[in-house]
């Protein structure tokens, strides 16, 4: 048995849904339902006995608890998190609450769980906090791509908050000895993602007549990765990963902003004629404190684990429009009220 938390997001459910395709142990998967956690994203799961969803917050310490009493996990992987920088600039508050707080109190659940555990089950128990790459900055070009040895360096609330949570679980491990192990991936993109970020944000507009907003001039470069193949970075971290260790997950896909918008339009053509998008690509006023470059060096999981991507960007971009194109109504169904309120408000103002 594992505790997944944050399990109905874009990340988390794919690791679910991934998990019980890949073995057959049994999957507690704990998420507050905040707008981007979404139990459409787990209906294959629906009626396997062996998935059992818990509507709740990591925060609540009574629950996380109860949980850990009941159901013994093996391991817990944190996926739980606020984690847009658009939003953490408009409303920082949420991101400390749940980033920090709510993983501070989910750590000294499993330090007191993990404690009373017999000797076998201790020496296996693993928390496995699911971070990323935003921690470490901003890089220059051609400055070397981000290490696990890279200093913390956050530009955001959002990424000042994960680099305050990656802190206390380094510090619950050399304190206490809790045996965690962290991750640091680059942007994930593929199916079930909420179109605020880049990739589905402009499938959403493409599909909708719409024009593309694109931040700035659209060259702030990132690395790409598919989200299946950083669900399978994850297993190998629970499986073979040093207690202690940092491990950072990218995709070997280094690319401009403007480059993956005009590579989706692309794509999207091939698949649907007629779909001109990229003539509807438009500048807007660039973000607050936009963090020019992100790069991962991956070499340590490579070496270590022996994982390593399987999809290209090409490959994987043309997996994720497929599904998307495949369902349409999930997409329209989270593109609610609330997502509307949301694009006016971070881009209406912002036209260039």
């Amino acid at each position: 048995m594992i505790l997944v938390t944050g399990g109905a997001g874009f990340i988390g459910a794919n690791f679910v849904l991934d998990w019980r395709e890949r073995c057959d142990e049994p999957v507690v998967n704990l998420d507050k339902l905040t707008y981007a956690g979404n139990l459409g994203n787990l209906a294959a799961l629906k009626g396997d006995a062996k998935h059992v969803f818990v509507h709740g917050d990591i925060g609540d310490r009574a629950l996380v608890e109860s949980l850990l009493a009941t159901h013994r996990p093996r391991a817990i992987i944190n996926f739980a998190a606020e984690s847009h920088v658009d939003r953490s600039i408009h409303g920082p508050a949420a991101f400390i609450e749940t980033n920090v707080v709510g993983t501070f109190s989910l750590l000294e659940a499993a330090r007191a769980y993990w404690a009373a555990l017999p000797e076998v089950e201790r020496a296996r128990f693993r928390f496995v906090q699911i971070s990323t790459d935003e921690v470490y900055g901003s890089l220059a070009p051609g400055a070397p791509s981000f290490a696990e040895t890279c200093a913390y360096e956050p530009n955001s609330p959002y990424s000042a908050s994960k680099a305050s949570s990656d802190h206390l679980v380094r510090a619950y491990h050399h304190t206490y000895g809790l045996p965690t192990l962290t991750t640091n991936c680059s942007n994930n993109y593929g199916p079930r993602q909420f179109p605020e970020k880049l990739i589905p944000l402009m499938l959403h507009c493409a599909l909708a007549g719409k024009p593309l907003p694109v931040y700035g001039d659209g060259l702030h470069v990132r690395d790409w990765l598919y989200v299946g193949d950083h669900c399978a970075a994850i297993c190998a971290v629970i499986e073979r990963g040093r207690p202690g260790e940092t491990y950072n997950v990218g995709g070997n896909a280094e690319m401009a902003n403007l480059d993956v918008v005009r590579t989706l339009c692309r794509i999207l053509a091939a698949h649907k004629p007629g779909c001109n998008a990229e003539e509807r690509i438009t500048f807007v006023k660039d973000r607050l404190g936009h963090d020019r470059r992100y790069a991962i060096d991956a070499s340590k999981i490579r070496r270590e684990l022996g994982w390593s991507p399987r999809e290209t960007f090409e490959s994987g971009i043309s997996r994720t429009v497929r599904w998307y194109l495949d369902n349409e109504a999930w997409l329209a169904a989270v593109a609610s009220k609330e997502y509307q309120k949301w694009i006016s408000l971070n881009y209406a103002a912002q036209a260039a």
